[in-house]
């Protein structure tokens, strides 16, 4: 049982990194440091928008508008971290 909430916590975790990649990635292209006619970066920044805008897109949608600035990952990223903490510290000793 504990490698189940092992593993659900490190794909999390991952989940985590990947939203972070993800901001870091659009800030760089938004201020011309990387440039996506790069097919590397391209490919990068397509897989993390892939793999993160599923989950980003509904919280989009409920947050209000706050001009240029996109709080929805930082949003993601405390309910992942909510998810953790409920996840290792409550649910797993009382199952186990």
């Amino acid at each position: 049982m504990y490698a189940i909430f092992w593993l659900i916590d490190t794909v999390l975790g991952l989940y985590i990194t990947l939203v972070i990649i993800q901001v870091v990635l659009s800030w760089l292209v938004s201020f011309n440091v990387v440039n996506t006619s790069n097919r590397f970066v391209y490919l990068v920044g397509d897989l993390l928008y892939r793999l993160t805008e599923p989950v980003l897109k509904p919280i989009r949608r409920f947050l209000p508008s706050f001009g240029g600035m996109d709080l929805s990952p930082m949003v993601l990223i405390l309910v992942l971290y909510f998810l953790r903490v409920l996840l290792i510290r409550d649910l797993a000793p009382r199952l186990l």
